[in-house]
């Protein structure tokens, strides 16, 4: 079996160390980060993910620490008025053969950790920057900021969006800007007003803006991401900024009360300015000889589709499918990574503009705003499914 480095210790990175480990590839994952973190955020994951978490042993763990919405509903961030919604719960359940999850990236992460740890073909190492990159038709040679030097049959690049593996293989330039930030805040629900407590995901658009609020950490916390046009100075590829509630307050002037008040009880807010890359073009995005990509270093995208954690993990099962049956066949590592940059780079393509489309509709103005708000209202829950993502990958499928 082959023996495989990870640059990127985040829940990319893990569940692939997870998925490749579990058909008994030794691998190695190496994180920048001196300890184990994730920042304090929420994340969607629906069934198209939930799925592949389930099969790899996941679904005692997340129960413990996911929520579970049963209804996402779309407002008008101006009125307040429900423009549409879209059941979830056992209506997903049912319908796609998992359920939507909403969890606190935290959360998600030592969930991956635990397991990963628990597996004997497995080595994490923290505090180890990848530094150097040669790779040969025979080998790849990776070298670490701590002095670690070694051989491996293939690199993986999990390590975001400004990847190192990707600059150093693939050099190709850096995200572009978007325009748009994002605030990020959880607060414990407890902590809430009565009325701003909630058990489902509700979607606020407005003009040039909109605020997505969902629980987390089993419903005891409330995740709310407001995004709005802006820049902000310093290092785009650092995400987390401060961030002054009062800059976000004057976005939000002219919309309804119950999401003012949201806004203002939320406190600490923290700001990430979103960049991205272009849809992807083709499989040489993915793999290059026996170096690969995997989620936001090789798709980067905007979260209007709430697919960015779900895409990675896709990526991870499918590296897991190609490793295993390409090694069977006898292929070599370089044909297996192309086996899987080909099962990969049309569906994330595919997500990315459908992510990039949302946001163009989720803060329409003018006569685009009016149609998209009739739509919603006539049509709501058709034009909210998605079984085309939902359902899952069809090539993951056993």
């Amino acid at each position: 079996m082959s023996t495989l480095h990870i640059a990127g210790g985040g829940i990319g990175g893990l569940a692939a160390a997870l998925a490749c480990a579990q058909t008994s590839h030794t691998v190695s994952v190496f994180e920048r980060s001196a300890v184990v973190t994730e920042v304090g955020a929420g994340v969607q994951l629906g069934p198209n993910v939930v799925k592949l978490l389930h099969a790899w042993g996941l679904q005692a763990a997340l129960r413990q620490v996911a929520a579970f919405p049963q209804q996402l509903q779309v407002r008008c961030a101006m009125s307040g008025a429900q423009l549409g919604s879209l059941r979830l719960g056992q209506t997903f359940e049912q319908r796609y053969g998992a359920p939507y999850v909403t969890i606190h990236r935290a959360d998600l992460h030592a969930v991956l950790l635990k397991a990963v740890q628990s597996l004997p073909h497995v080595s994490l190492h923290f505090g180890a920057a990848l530094v150097e990159v040669a790779a040969t038709d025979a080998a790849v040679k990776v070298s670490y900021a701590n002095g670690m030097q070694d051989d491996c049959d293939l690199l993986l690049g999990a390590d975001g969006g400004w990847s190192t593996v990707r600059k150093l293989v693939w050099a190709d330039g850096t995200p572009m800007p978007t325009g748009h930030l994002a605030y990020r805040a959880m607060v414990k629900q407890s902590d809430l007003p009565a009325p701003l407590r909630t058990d489902q995901i509700t979607v606020w658009l407005g003009p040039r803006l909109h605020v997505v609020q969902y629980p987390v950490r089993g419903g005891e916390w409330l995740n709310v991401v407001a995004i709005v046009h802006g820049r902000v100075q310093g290092d785009m590829s650092h995400w987390d900024h401060s961030a002054n509630v009062q800059d976000l307050q004057r976005h939000m002037v002219h919309t309804a009360a119950p999401l003012q008040a949201l806004i203002a009880a939320m406190g600490q807010w923290r700001l990430w300015p979103l960049s991205i890359r272009p849809p992807m073009r083709g499989a040489h995005e993915l793999a290059l000889g026996r170096v690969a990509l995997l989620g936001d270093a090789a798709h980067p995208m905007v979260p209007y589709l709430a697919q960015g954690a779900g895409m990675a993990i896709e990526d991870a099962a499918a590296l897991a499918m190609a490793l295993s049956s390409a090694t069977a066949g006898g292929q070599d590592v370089a044909a297996q990574l192309q086996h899987y940059a080909q099962m990969r780079w049309q569906r994330n393509a595919r997500v990315q503009a459908r992510a990039i489309r949302n946001g163009q509709i989720f803060h329409a103005t003018g006569l685009m705003r009016w149609g998209r708000n009739t739509a919603m209202k006539w049509l709501g829950e058709s034009l909210l499914d998605m079984p085309w993502l939902y359902a899952g990958d069809p090539a993951l499928t056993p």
